[in-house]
Parts: C-alpha cells; structure tokens; sequence
C-alpha cells in the first residue's frame, strides 16, 4: 500500500494528523506501507531570517485581536497534547520552508523522508528552531543520518526546488486546497487531520481491494493470472 501525504513543516494539522494517521497504522498491523511525503508550502513568499511573533501572525491573519491569535494556538497547542505532540508556539520562529522542503527530497534518495520530516516538525513546533536556518538544517539532517556535507550542498544550492515546485503543482491538479492531504494507492483520499477511525477505514478498505487484485503465479516459467482458464482470460 502506498500512502502520499501533502504537508508543510510549519503545518499544525500536518504534524497532527501525521500522529493519527501513525497510530491508525499502529492498530491496523499491517506492515507493507510506503510512506511519501510530497511537498506543500502554505505561503511560498514567506519570509526567512524573521522572527515574527507566531500569536500575532495568526491574529492578523483572521482580522482578529492578538490576544485572540494567542488563545487559537493555545487551543491547538491543547489538540496536539492528544496525540502526545508538545506544541510549544511561543517560542515558534516563522520562515519560509522552501530549504527544509528541498532537504526532504534530498533525505528520500537516501531513504530517510520520514525521519527528515519528523525531525523538522518536531524541532519548529517543540523545540522552537528556525528551520529555515541553513545550519539548523544540516543539524537536523545529520542527527537523521545524512551527509553533513552533502546537506549543506544542497541547503545552498536550488537542488531539489523542482521537486518541491512539482509536488505543488501534482497538488494543484488533484485539487489540494489545504493540507494535510492523503492519497491511498493513488485512488482515494483524506483531507484534513482526520481522527484516527477515519483513517482506519480508509486502510481497511484499500487493503480488501488490495486481496482482489490478480496475483501472478509462475508455471512453467509462464505467467499466467489465477484468473485465466483453459486458455481463456476474463477482462
């Protein structure tokens, strides 16, 4: 089973949902899921270097007080403790997340995606690092396993950004609008950070459509489908 998951490093939800989608897995027992993260900048004109205070971001967002925006993320900070996230958003450093976008792609041609992203969202929302920072990237990259070197190459360089801009525009064609979004073997999709009984159903189904698909056995070094007989296959 293959599961696509559109998200973004500063993504609340994103980290969320991840956790409900992790625990849905964890009951579901099944062991043969790829997991791929594709690449979602919620504001690609973000700026780097700042360090906006995240309470009044949002405020200005909505159009509403500071104390409002404050209270908001207070809420998802409390939403996040359900699945045993830490959200500490006083200490957030907004940025543009570009670099750890393309750093993620460069994680999963070494086969390290999921800890790449994992690291990322754990150290903007918990542990309040700028993950826009070039040397906080190759940090985090190399606590993941990853070249320190190699990551600073591509910290610096633009490799990987048409993976990133790909990856926006697959999402743009299959009409994401918000993420977290989850697609299942190509076919059915989540969006949102659904509770964890949604996405259970979801991998149950898609693991019984799975069963029915034609197996291929080897006879006689000939391929043949359980569904052919007698010379005859049923389309």
């Amino acid at each position: 089973m293959k599961i696509e998951i559109w998200s973004d490093v500063v993504c609340p939800f994103c980290y969320i949902g991840k956790r409900r989608l992790e625990e849905a897995m964890k009951q579901f027992g099944q062991e043969n899921i790829q997991i791929h993260f594709r690449s979602y900048q919620l504001d690609p004109n973000a700026e780097k270097g700042g360090h906006s205070d995240i309470h009044e971001m949002l405020a200005t967002k909505y159009g509403v007080p500071y104390e409002e925006g404050k209270r908001m993320n207070d809420q998802m900070a409390e939403q996040a403790k359900t699945v045993g996230l830490d959200f500490n958003f006083d200490q957030v450093i907004p940025t543009n997340t570009e670099d750890a976008h393309r750093l993620s792609h460069f994680a999963n041609q070494q086969g390290k995606m999921y800890d790449m992203m994992e690291r990322l969202m754990r150290a903007y929302f918990t542990e309040g690092k700028d993950v826009g920072d070039h040397q906080v990237l190759v940090d985090l990259a190399e606590e993941v396993g990853l070249n320190r070197v190699e990551a600073l190459e591509i910290a610096e360089s633009a490799k990987y950004k048409r993976k990133v801009q790909a990856d926006q525009h697959d999402a743009s064609q299959i009409g994401v609008q918000g993420v977290p979004f989850f697609v299942f073997n190509e076919k059915y999709a989540v969006s949102g950070a659904q509770p964890t009984d949604v996405f259970l159903d979801v991998l149950s189904k898609v693991h019984e459509e799975e069963k029915k698909q034609p197996k291929i056995q080897v006879l006689n070094n000939q391929a043949k489908t359980e569904y052919c007989d007698d010379g005859s296959c049923q389309s």
